[in-house]
């Protein structure tokens, strides 16, 4: 499953960020995601059961989703075709080869906790 890949590289970039930067754990992660990707949904549904037990676990996904943008060397301008599989000008009718967005996918934000969680042995002292 692809976006089972995709998720475990997310949530990794993420707990190594949090790690680097002294957090406990992960709370969201936001992610920029083009609409020819087509897998926001299967993103959602594996990407809670891939975070268990990582700095991860619990945390919520953020997918915007891009809006699918060609240029159109005809008219000189930016459109938004009619669909996904027909990379046309709605307005000439011509086709277009360049795609100048759609396929994005970037993780553009991380939401960290605000504070490391303390090691067992140490909270254990707290409570006593």
């Amino acid at each position: 499953m692809h976006e089972l890949t995709i998720a475990s590289s997310l949530i990794e970039l993420a707990s190594d960020h949090a790690s680097r930067n002294g957090r406990g754990r992960v709370t969201g992660m936001h992610v920029r995601l083009g609409v020819m990707c087509g897998i926001a949904r299967s993103l959602y549904f594996c990407f809670g059961p891939a975070t268990r037990g990582t700095r991860c676990e619990g945390a919520k996904l953020h997918i915007e989703e891009v809006p699918l943008t060609i240029f159109c060397e005809h008219c000189a301008e930016a459109r938004s075709p009619l669909s996904l599989s027909n990379l046309r000008c709605p307005d000439c009718g011509r086709p277009s080869r360049k795609v100048l967005s759609g396929r994005e996918m970037e993780l553009t934000h991380i939401e960290l906790e605000d504070e490391p969680p303390q090691p067992a042995a140490q909270a254990r002292q707290t409570l006593q």
